[in-house]
């Protein structure tokens, strides 16, 4: 059957402030001498350690993007519909095993030569076998039928593959190697014409690309930190500089603040075992006070989000109550009113008592945690010391510290931490709370429930796309069981961390999707379709 084209939402970014009375005279010199040209600052950690090779994670991991510099087989549209790119058509089997992709005939890699189906089971088997970052266990073999029909078999059904399709840039098998990433060679809408490491990436606009020229014709992205970016906008010889919140108050001549719905969001973790377990490396599981599902349960209800957004992040975000809010396998069931007056009321009625200090306890236990956050993200510090604050009011001590990620994950699983996650897929729900094979809990925090991991196992093994987006919205909560308010709760989840970017007056950014965690090359996925007034 054909995999129908899937809707997942409609977000945009909007302009806010006044714009400046003039930009730098420099700026503007260069900006009238290239009306088809852009300056673009990213964070230093956008850019890619392994350079552009998809091989090893160019175009995938926490900075999920459609791959400029290569082609893909499907695209996600604007509007987060599934679209094509190298397929014209898509078949699946009955059971779910074989996907068959039909490539158009049209397109060549930079250096003349054709692409073909050779080339995308190439590089899917390459992905298979090397790859570190992407996940390809679910495939088998990667097969080319002829020269523009490729097949993928797959191990287990797997109906979120076109999920996996957009974010997978091919590679030419006959010019492929160990500098690939430093020399890439694609079929994309640009080429890679300069990579000062550590510095700039200059992208040229590859004059054979079979889909539509781009309209900018050059892309020049610097590699800066938050200070440095702030005052490469205020210099006025940038175009687009990505922000914080901290800086969204201030005012850049010449600029405007553009601001990004996404899915880029913040929660923290509640181990859901008692104390006393380790894993096989011998890691600490568990927490006894977090154990307690009421407890979890309170703490949710405690959370005001608003004052939150408010406080934190100077109103630039929305309220996140799941991992995948605004997709159409987001259940509404997590939802919920803030009210401290209940979580107090919840405590109270399971025996946590407010003692001496105010702090409540239980059985000799003690109504208290440390929240970790990753060191130097000040960001999720001040969500740490939010949070603290406000359980504070109904008698929970928390105590903020912050780690390295060295350690980080292996604190996670006694001890909540502040996370990011946020992506295009429901493989983030999977990944989060589905129990690992052959384990006992779920990856990043000591959690299991069979009645879940039931349903997304039968999500994935769907028939479609869309008749999976229910399964995964009863994995979150079924009317009996699941990870919402009403379940077992063992994640928190606060906000969704809007994007922030200062943009040059006259540059006009084309419509944004909904951005997932990272806030780095997303939005420059359909910068060839940026124009200047």
């Amino acid at each position: 059957m054909l995999a129908a084209a899937f809707a997942l939402g409609l977000s945009g970014c909007r302009a806010s402030g006044e714009a400046g009375s003039a930009a730098d005279a420099k700026g503007q010199a260069s900006q009238s001498q290239s009306r088809d040209s852009v300056v673009v600052v990213m964070g230093p950690s956008s850019e890619p350690e392994a350079g552009f090779d998809p091989v090893y994670g160019w175009g995938a991991g926490e900075h999920v993007h459609e791959p400029l510099i290569q082609s893909t087989l499907t695209v996600t549209t604007a509007d987060l519909k599934i679209g094509y790119d190298l397929a014209v058509e898509m078949e699946t089997s009955g059971d779910g095993l074989i996907w068959t992709v039909k490539l158009r005939d049209d397109v060549k890699f930079s250096d003349g030569e054709p692409l073909t189906a050779k080339d995308v089971a190439f590089t899917y088997n390459m992905l298979r076998d090397s790859s570190s970052v992407n996940d390809f266990t679910m495939l088998k073999e990667a097969r080319a039928v002829d020269e523009t029909t490729v097949e993928f078999e797959l191990k287990r059904p797997y109906s979120i593959w076109p999920y996996t399709m957009a974010i997978t840039g091919i590679i030419p098998e006959h010019a492929y190697g160990p500098d690939y990433g430093s020399h890439p060679i694609g079929s994309g809408r640009y080429l890679l014409r300069q990579w000062d490491k550590g510095q700039q990436v200059i992208l040229e606009s590859n004059p054979d690309y079979y889909g539509e020229a781009p309209k900018m014709k050059k892309v020049t992205i610097l590699f800066m930190d938050e200070d440095a970016a702030y005052a490469a906008a205020l210099s006025g010889q940038v175009d687009l500089v990505y922000t914080s919140a901290a800086f969204s108050e201030q005012t850049v001549s010449g600029f405007s603040l553009f601001s990004c719905e996404t899915v880029d969001n913040r929660g923290f973790n509640l181990p859901a075992a008692p104390a006393g377990e380790t894993d096989e490396n011998g890691v600490r599981l568990g927490n006894d006070f977090t154990a307690d599902e009421t407890v979890r349960r309170a703490i949710n209800l405690a959370i005001d989000r608003e004052e939150m957004i408010g406080h934190v992040l100077n109103g630039h975000g929305t309220a996140a109550y799941s991992v995948c809010d605004k997709m159409p396998w987001y259940n509404p069931a997590a939802e919920l009113s803030c009210d401290p007056g209940q979580a107090a009321a919840l405590l109270e009625q399971a025996g946590w008592l407010a003692g001496a200090d105010g702090i409540r306890e239980k059985n000799g236990v003690r109504a208290a945690f440390r929240l970790l956050y990753p060191a130097g993200d000040s960001v999720r510090q001040a969500l740490c010391e939010d949070t603290a604050n406000q359980l504070a009011g109904v008698g929970i001590d928390v105590t903020v510290e912050g780690v390295g990620w060295d350690t980080a994950y292996d604190q996670a699983q006694s001890t909540p931490l502040m996370w990011g996650w946020g992506a295009h897929t429901p493989m983030e729900l999977y990944n989060i709370y589905h129990t690992k094979p052959g384990g006992k809990y779920a990856e990043y925090s000591p959690y299991a429930n069979a009645g879940v991991d039931a349903w997304m196992d039968a999500a994935l093994s769907s028939g479609s796309l869309e008749e999976s987006y229910e399964l995964w919205r009863k994995a979150q909560w079924d009317g009996k069981t699941g990870i919402t308010q009403a379940g077992e709760i063992p994640w928190i989840w606060l906000v969704n961390i809007d994007h922030l970017y200062w943009v040059k007056d006259g540059l006009k950014v084309a419509k944004q999707k909904l951005h997932p965690h990272g806030h780095g090359w997303t939005i420059v996925n359909n910068v060839d379709q940026w124009t200047w007034e």
